[in-house]
């Protein structure tokens, strides 16, 4: 088939690439095993189906989420006609398939996320990984701080802090997250942004926390206030400030509820067009990685969220392109 076509073409999802049983590629590119993998990629795409404690509530399936989401991608090629651009003409993809998880052991599991993307990152490659809950990401950054040569920032979209110090006996709770990234002698403090938070299942410790590590918090009041461009323009400032690497981390709530059904009931959220714009402003500055977590297919008949996943995670790499791309040109003038 012409790729210039894709994905307009007849059975497109009958003849993608299998990662396992039914369930197609991500964007149907190679599936490749990192365990055998000679030379990287520019991006690598890896599902985490982990489902840790739930700090509400009950069960919330999102373990199910790397499955979905790969199904609902495979509607989508890598064209986006707002740039005018498709980012496989210039980035090289494929997917890694499922890291494994040990249902009984959320140590083990954290274990095996960071030897999956340590090797990610050991063949040069940048990972973006879907959840799962958000207690995944610290093992990635850790695994970032392995091969990073100089300082992380993070970019942390979400309703909520997630950077409490304990929930109970649970030492990987999704709720904690960014303390356990704060404590990465690679991340640079001052250099964490939260991005989108809200709402009243945020506690005042937290926010505090966040204050006596000099992370800066931009508040939902504060981006309707100033508008989505100028707040990610001084986000990227903040991350990029004495850093050689920024990470981004997104948890779907970070978006209105009304627009997330398969999410939290979060409401007064990001519209989609504001998370679409600032990945793909983000991903054109550069980026070490990006996880998308906390989407929760048993709620969302529709996929909804799942799609929606889809979407931000192509406009950070029509943006990785984008930068690929000027510096190319700049090289060549």
């Amino acid at each position: 088939m012409n790729r210039k076509n894709v994905p307009m073409v007849a059975n497109r999802k009958g003849s993608l690439p299998r990662v396992y049983g039914d369930t197609p590629s991500f964007l149907g590119v190679d599936v490749v095993d990192i365990n055998r993998l000679e030379k990287g990629r520019d991006v690598i795409f890896s599902g985490v189906p982990w489902e840790g404690t739930v700090t509400w509530g009950s069960f919330s399936g999102c373990e199910l989420a790397p499955r979905a989401i790969r199904h609902s991608a495979a509607r989508y090629g890598g064209f986006l006609p707002e740039y005018e651009l498709d980012f496989f003409d210039y980035l090289t993809v494929a997917d890694a398939g499922d890291v494994s998880v040990d249902p009984n052991s959320p140590e083990k599991t954290m274990n095996n996320i960071y030897s999956s993307m340590d090797r990610i990152y050991g063949k040069g490659s940048i990972p973006v990984t879907v959840g799962g809950d958000h207690s995944i990401t610290p093992p990635i950054v850790d695994a970032l701080g392995n091969n990073a040569k100089g300082p992380i920032g993070i970019l942390h979209f979400d309703a909520h802090l997630d950077n409490a110090k304990v929930f109970g006996e649970d030492l990987f709770a999704r709720c904690s997250p960014l303390h356990r990234i704060a404590q990465n002698e690679k991340v640079r403090t001052e250099s964490i942004v939260h991005i989108g938070i809200r709402g009243p299942r945020n506690s005042p410790s937290q926010l505090e926390y966040a204050w006596q590590i000099g992370a800066r918090v931009f508040n939902i009041r504060e981006i309707r206030e100033r508008g989505m461009t100028s707040v990610i323009d001084e986000a990227l400032r903040i991350a990029s400030n004495q850093t050689e690497h920024v990470y981004v981390t997104i948890c779907s709530d970070c978006i209105d509820a009304s627009f997330n059904p398969g999410g939290p009931a979060d409401f007064n959220g990001l519209f989609p067009h504001e998370l679409f714009s600032a990945l793909y402003t983000i991903g054109r500055a550069g980026i070490s990685g990006l996880d998308y977590v906390e989407v929760y297919p048993i709620q969302d008949p529709n996929s909804f969220s799942s799609h929606l996943a889809s979407w931000a995670i192509i406009h950070a790499l029509v943006g990785l392109a984008s930068g690929k791309k000027k510096k190319s040109e700049t090289a060549t003038a």
